[in-house]
């Protein structure tokens, strides 16, 4: 059936969000792995995939930890990385209206993924049906994968021998490379790479990543001050050009010229001091 006149199916728009919860939930093995390897015990990665469940900031704090940085400075990157979601929470709510009381657990679900499912949706009712089966879809799913890559990193022993301590920022970088579409974005993402590993050799583990984070701010000024000189240049020159119309005249204005030629052009018969009707002249 259709949610509502002119909108997708039920049965369309589950589909699709549990197409995006299954792909990326399975990501949360990745993380769990990564974790493990980190120092962090089964029960610390579970409780972050529980209880934190945003994916990119879980990867950058376990990173920031197994490279040997302050957790405070660790869990800030994480946080700075977080923000982001509560800029998504002010559409959303919008598109949701949801209930009060429901609000602080679907904030829970307020994510990348979510938001991206919800925003594709025509309808307030295919809006909340997304939302909500690719935020149960996924949360189910990533802590389950998370318990299942802490466990098997746990069992295996070293991660590094086995090379999955690539296995989270490969994940990241998967997830993160689709989302690049514009060349503001790719600028900003070209920049933070250069400052994340510029700086890593010579600042404390988890600074780099709080420092990269400005290569979003100082794009987002260099485009508006092109962006500027640009339309300042454009109005100094149309201020400086001299239309076509004011040097001829428009159209109009050259026919009410060539028409007044005309009279005083006329056959002199026309005129009172020429010939009259008669052939006189006066």
């Amino acid at each position: 059936m259709r949610n509502e006149e002119h909108g997708k199916p039920d049965a369309a728009v589950v589909r699709d969000a549990l197409g995006v919860g299954v792909a990326v939930g399975l990501s949360g093995f990745a993380f769990g792995v990564t974790s493990a390897g980190s120092g962090l015990s089964l029960l610390q990665t579970c409780a972050l995939s529980l209880l934190v469940f945003t994916g990119a900031s879980q990867f950058a704090l376990v990173g920031a930890l197994a490279a040997g940085g302050n957790p405070l400075t660790a869990a800030a990157g994480a946080f700075f990385l977080g923000v982001r979601n509560a800029f998504y929470g002010l559409r959303l709510s919008q598109l949701l209206a949801l209930p009060r009381a429901v609000r602080p657990f679907a904030a829970q679900w307020v994510i990348d993924e979510t938001t991206a499912v919800a925003l594709a949706q025509p309808t307030r009712r295919s809006v909340r049906i997304g939302f909500t089966v690719t935020g149960l879809s996924l949360y189910l799913l990533w802590n389950l994968t998370t318990l299942l890559g802490a466990a098997g990193a746990e069992a295996i022993g070293d991660t590094d021998a086995w090379g999955l301590d690539a296995a989270g920022p490969a994940v990241f970088l998967a997830l993160l490379a689709p989302m690049l579409k514009t060349a503001t974005e790719r600028a900003v993402a070209g920049i933070a790479v250069l400052l994340g590993l510029g700086l890593l050799p010579v600042l404390p583990a988890g600074v780099p990543v709080l420092v990269a984070a400005l290569a979003a701010p100082a794009v987002l000024w260099a485009t508006g001050r092109r962006r500027a000189d640009t339309a300042r240049d454009a109005s100094i020159g149309a201020s400086h050009e001299t239309p076509s119309d004011a040097e001829n005249g428009s159209p109009s204005d050259v026919e009410n010229r060539s028409q007044a030629r005309a009279e005083h052009a006329s056959p002199a018969g026309t005129h009172g001091n020429g010939p009259d009707a008669s052939g006189d002249v006066r």
